[in-house]
Formats: C-alpha cells, sequence, structure tokens
C-alpha cells in the first residue's frame, strides 16, 4: 500500500512555530514506521494536433503518516484552505496531524486536483489576485469586522504573526459543482487505494467527501467528520431545493446512490459565533435535516454544536484552534462510540 520500504522511523515533530515552541518541544517522538506519498486518479490529454505530446494532469496528492503501533482505520484530512491547518495549531503548536499520529492513526493529508501539490490542471486556469484578509477574518469567524476579534476566541488574538500565518494559509479554489466532481472522482480513488479510512475535513472540503463517498468503487470509506461544511448532497426530491449552479449545491443524487451514506457513521461539527454568520447558520440548519435523512434512510448522522460539548470560543477552523486537544477528544470520543479506534491485530 505504501511507496516508502517499512523501516521503522523515529521523528520528533518540533512544532514549527513561536509562541509554542519550548512546549510542544518537550513531547516525546512520534515513531513512525513509514512516510510517503503518491499522485492517484487524473488523466492524460494530449495536445491539439500532435497526439504524440502529453500532459498528465487532474490528479490528487496524498502524503502519508504511519505511526509505529497503528490503529485500523486511517484519517485521511481534506482541507478548504490548505494542508497548513492540519499541520500546525494557530501559534505554532501541534495540529491535528501531530496529535492523532500520537494516538495511533495513520494520518493521510490530501490536496485535491487543481490545489496545493496537485495544480496541473487539465484545463486552462486564470489566477486574478483578490482579497481575501479580511473576508478570511470574517468567514473564518474570528469577528464580525477585520481585527476586532470575538471575545473568548481560541485564537491568539494578541499574536499578530499568528493571524500572518492563518490568512495566508489559503490556496486558490475553485467552488463549483464541476470542480467538487472532479475532485470527487480522484477522491474515490484514493480511498479505494489508501484502504479503510475516515474522511476528517473542513469547509467545502466536506461536500466533496461526500461526493468522494458515492464515487469510491470500495467500501473503505468508514466515517466523515465534517468541520463546518456547508456543501450537502441530497437524495432527488428531498430535502432543500437543489442549486447546482450556485457554490456549495446543494446537489441531488438518485436515492439509490445517496444510500451510500448510510453505509458509516457522520458527525457534523459546528463552532462557536455561528449566529454571527448567516452563512454558518443556515449550514447547521441544512446539516440537522441532512442527517434527519440520512438517518431515516438507515443511516447514523448527528450534528454536534461544540458550545454543547462545553467548548467555547472555536472558529471555522476549530481543529486549529488554541483548545484543538480538546476538539480532538470529542473527534476521539466519537471514533470510539462507533467502534473505529480499534488498533490493527485486535
Amino acid at each position: 500500500m505504501h511507496l516508502m520500504s517499512r523501516t521503522m522511523v523515529a521523528l520528533l515533530f518540533a512544532a514549527a512555530g513561536h509562541t509554542a515552541f519550548a512546549q510542544e518541544n518537550r513531547k516525546p517522538p512520534i515513531i513512525l514506521e513509514s512516510i510517503g506519498a503518491y499522485e492517484v486518479g487524473g488523466k492524460v490529454i494530449a495536445k491539439p494536433g500532435d497526439p504524440s505530446q502529453t500532459l498528465s494532469c487532474d490528479h490528487g496528492y496524498v502524503e502519508y503518516f504511519i505511526p509505529a503501533k497503528r490503529r485500523s482505520v486511517g484519517l485521511i484530512m481534506w482541507h478548504s484552505s490548505s494542508t497548513k491547518v492540519w499541520e500546525n495549531r494557530w501559534d505554532g503548536g501541534e495540529g491535528y496531524k501531530s496529535i492523532f499520529l500520537r494516538r495511533g492513526y495513520p494520518v493521510y493529508l490530501w490536496d485535491g486536483p487543481r490545489v496545493g501539490r496537485a495544480n496541473w490542471s487539465c484545463e486552462p486556469i486564470t489566477y486574478t489576485p483578490d482579497y481575501f484578509d479580511q473576508r478570511n477574518f470574517a468567514a473564518w469567524r474570528f469577528g464580525v469586522n477585520y481585527l476586532s476579534w470575538h471575545p473568548g476566541l481560541q485564537f491568539p488574538m494578541a499574536d499578530k504573526e499568528a493571524w500572518n500565518q492563518a490568512t495566508r494559509a489559503r490556496y486558490d479554489e475553485f467552488d463549483t459543482l464541476e470542480n467538487a466532481l472532479l475532485q470527487a472522482e480522484a477522491g474515490g480513488q484514493a480511498i479505494d487505494r489508501i484502504g479503510p479510512v475516515i474522511a476528517v475535513t473542513n469547509s467545502a472540503g466536506g461536500w466533496r467527501a461526500l461526493l468522494s463517498a458515492l464515487k469510491a468503487k470500495s467500501d473503505n470509506m468508514k466515517g466523515i467528520v465534517a468541520y463546518e461544511t456547508p456543501g450537502f448532497v441530497f437524495p432527488e426530491g428531498e430535502g432543500p431545493e437543489p442549486k447546482p449552479d450556485a457554490p456549495y449545491g446543494p446537489n441531488a443524487v438518485p436515492l439509490a446512490e445517496f444510500k451510500k451514506l448510510t453505509k458509516f457513521p457522520i458527525q457534523m461539527v459546528f463552532g462557536d459565533y455561528t449566529d454571527t454568520r448567516p452563512i454558518w447558520a443556515t449550514s447547521i440548519k441544512v446539516a440537522r435535516t441532512f442527517c434527519d435523512i440520512v438517518n431515516r434512510h438507515g443511516g447514523d448522522c448527528e450534528v454536534l454544536l461544540l458550545p454543547d460539548a462545553g467548548l467555547r470560543g472555536n472558529t471555522h477552523i476549530a481543529f486549529a484552534d488554541l483548545n484543538n486537544e480538546a476538539v480532538a477528544d470529542e473527534l476521539s470520543k466519537w471514533l470510539g462510540r462507533k467502534g473505529l479506534d480499534r488498533f490493527a491485530g485486535e
């Protein structure tokens, strides 16, 4: 399954950041059996007028980390900004990648086609600089107005470098149904290749992971934990009216196809301050409708509001917040309840 030899590798994932370095550096080494990466999916196109010239493109990129003592099911971390948000906390402390490697889970960091390390597109792409800093601040619910922070926010508000790192932690994206389906095709092939895996997603990554579960030919998708997805999939004739031309849909699929989403547990997670941004208040309502429909068809879906679990001050990217260990504990509890936390050989 892995491209590297299964050599025992001892690595210390020291924090790359600033204020948290000394604290994180005291942790023991993370012992890995193997690390590596590979491309998956995509197609090959020929140059018009000269079919001898080709381009391999529209593939995804998987980077993997396999603990020496591993659990049976891995975590594929699917972002909607950049892989950075899985790798570090906002202040440079340990991110979900290291937290869950310490807990024994194989971790796979995923860049879908045309994003990040998989940006070799089969079609022309025009990049036009846009002005995202202030929009990121509001959309990620750091505050309503730029640099006016929510009280009690789980972000190092006095640390200017933390904000600099946060707003730069983003790739250019294409939030259309066409692109989501393109990524879902490669994502499904990645799931088929990886083996038993849970998709841990953020924002529109959740929408793409739902679509990937429909595209996968195997039963390797063992669960989806979606942090604040704005995009959903519904069976035809149920749920909100489809909006295929709108960012994040929702889009409809035949009921027989939708029922693939009832074969594994799903958790939809939302942070704090959601009433300050209409998109997230609406997403919670739609998530509940989605879960009701999944459960009506025999599935297992739930919505978790972190404030209901006693966790306050979390942003749109809760797993990078200062209390991400506590947020990770909620994920660990869910994995345990669903029987997805067994070690290999048990």
